[in-house]
């Protein structure tokens, strides 16, 4: 404990100093943290694969390349965020300018989950830094190998007043602590316990946490791209992904074509046999095992269901019969099991959908441009795509987040500088013109403040 309060008031000190205010500073900053994971790119990804048994390819387009390639977009467009920018003002504050500052919060806390280590751990700490904000990094345990890379890459390349990780037991008192903005990525049920810590020094959070995100297939379009798709985003990282579709809601009279179109893509991508595959992850831990296997009681194996607990293998799963009231629908199951659930009209679809609490993300597939506003406009949810899944992250342009029972608050791109930043309102009054009637006595001046207030 003394160890953490020792950091967080070298932190505090740091940020006084306003070293971090200086553009100059955190661009280097960038450039340097650009510049230390393409050096240690071969230890991530080796990292990656012990503890999730990612590919090369997977880690570097996943985690690494998307870290890259945030930082670039952050590094091309810093200066235009953080620039002053001035706005209108109403004739009611005559001979006045407007003008909204970005200031950064101080000292913010970033706490990363599991499953996409390296990037939910660098991700935020590239829009804390861009920001202008001190920052103590709380790796997941779970993930071991790829906790302690970013440890070392973090600790011995940047001072400990400015960025730091903190990894181990100690790292469970963090959120005794008083912080100016806190990050979390994880579940629900750690958010909620995040926001009450929180909530004590009246701290800004954001929350990224997760949920059952639908795939919803409707009878018009392309089946077969279609399943191509879902089975890509379905069994990425062996489904250990908080934006994974979580159940399949496919519209009655097409089920039976999009299933097969689901095995023969699984088999195209992974072989027969993915317990061979050099593409095809792992569980994290027995623990996750352990979970996943009992929901494999939910419904009926249609493909796949194979596990090996020795090798936290579990194979690309369909599973047909399942309601509502089976156990693998009442958590997010973040794991390689596709519950498949029918549908006959859209509005049945949408009544299904809302009547659970707001996922993080939705996907919607159909040719028919009618139908898919329909489900834009009705439905809730963080974010999501059209005839895809997944890929609305790769971009800097969108920001991503949940909302409701999903998480609060969104980052990447410019949403991550915002993130970490307090807009600052300020108005500029000129000294050369100071009218009379907003001062006492207000005696007949009611009637113009009421021609420009209305």
């Amino acid at each position: 404990m003394d160890d953490i309060k020792k950091v967080i008031v070298e932190q505090r000190e740091f940020f006084k100093t306003n070293i971090t205010l200086d553009l100059d500073y955190r661009l280097n900053s960038l450039i340097k943290l650009k510049s230390l994971i393409e050096e240690r790119e071969k230890d991530i990804s080796t990292a990656l694969k012990a503890d999730l048994g990612k590919s090369e390819f997977e880690s570097y387009s996943t985690e690494i390349g998307i870290v890259l390639s945030e930082i670039s977009f952050t590094i091309k467009n810093l200066k235009k965020w953080a620039k002053p920018k001035k706005v209108k003002t109403p004739i009611t504050a005559f001979k006045s300018n407007s003008y909204i500052y970005a200031e950064p919060y101080g000292n913010t806390l970033i706490i990363a989950p599991w499953n996409y280590p390296f990037q939910l751990s660098i991700a935020p700490l590239i829009g804390s830094i861009a920001a202008g904000n001190t920052a103590i990094i709380k790796p997941s345990s779970t993930s071991k190998e790829t906790s302690r890379v970013i440890e070392d890459l973090i600790n011995d390349n940047f001072p400990s007043s400015f960025i730091h990780v903190i990894t181990g037991e100690k790292s469970k008192l963090l959120l005794e602590e008083q912080f100016d903005y806190i990050f979390y990525t994880g579940s629900v049920s750690v958010g909620k316990k995040v926001m009450t810590s929180a909530a004590k020094y009246l701290t800004p959070v954001t929350l990224e946490l997760g949920g059952k995100s639908p795939c919803i297939v409707d009878s018009e379009g392309e089946l077969e791209i279609f399943a191509k798709r879902m089975v890509w985003g379905k069994f990425l990282n062996a489904g250990q992904t908080c934006v994974a579709p979580d159940y399949l809601l496919v519209q009655k009279n097409v089920k039976d074509s999009l299933v097969k179109h689901l095995t023969t893509y699984i088999e195209k991508f992974f072989g027969k046999y993915p317990l061979n595959s050099k593409d095809y992850g792992r569980i994290v831990s027995e623990k996750h095992f352990d979970r996943l296997v009992k929901l494999l009681g939910s419904g009926n194996v249609i493909y796949g269901g194979e596990y090996n607990r020795k090798m936290l293998y579990i194979s690309p799963t369909l599973l047909d019969n399942v309601s509502w009231d089976n156990p693998i629908m009442e958590e997010e199951i973040f794991g390689p099991l596709f519950p498949i659930l029918e549908y006959t009209s859209l509005d049945e679809a949408i009544e299904i959908v809302n009547s659970h609490p707001k996922p993080l993300a939705l996907y919607f597939f159909s040719s028919n441009d009618d139908k898919i506003e329909r489900v834009i406009k009705c439905t809730s949810y963080g974010g999501g795509c059209i005839n895809d899944t997944i890929m609305h992250l790769s971009t800097p342009y969108l920001p991503f987040g949940g909302v409701g029972n999903s998480g609060m608050g969104s980052y990447h791109g410019k949403g991550s500088f915002d993130t970490f930043t307090h807009h600052k309102s300020v108005l500029k009054r000129s000294n050369t013109f100071d009218p009379d009637f907003r001062y006492p006595p207000y005696e007949d001046k009611i009637k113009l403040v009421k021609k420009f207030l209305k």
